[in-house]
């Protein structure tokens, strides 16, 4: 793996924070963690990880181009992931066009289990 690659990596994963802080959200977790573990390793934990809003934002605001699986499903990034990495980026893009932005909450359907 090509340190170059990493590093170019890395430099557009911290440029992601500036360009969702252009359109309203500061994803600032991200941004920590692609400064203490670098863009590669943070891509590989965030993509695998549940409840995560920052994609859901993105769909929001119709900026998806602008996500870290976006940009791990790139042709030039493809070599810095494993195909089980990159498959799930593309199955969470994928599944973005019908997706509801959660935020993480659960929802639960209220009914009346009183019997009059």
């Amino acid at each position: 793996m090509s340190k170059t690659l990493q590093a170019k990596f890395h430099g557009e994963m911290l440029a992601l924070y500036d360009h969702c802080a252009a359109i309203g959200f500061r994803p600032v977790l991200f941004r920590r963690l692609v400064i203490l573990k670098g863009g590669v390793e943070a891509a590989r934990e965030l993509v695998f990880k549940p409840g995560t809003t920052g994609l859901e934002r993105l769909i929001e605001a119709k900026k998806t181009e602008l996500s870290m699986e976006a940009m791990m499903t790139r042709p030039e990034y493809r070599a810095l992931f494993a195909p089980l990495e990159i498959k799930e980026a593309t199955k969470r893009l994928e599944g973005s066009a019908t997706r509801e932005r959660s935020r993480g909450r659960l929802t639960a359907a209220v009914t009346n289990t009183k019997q009059a």
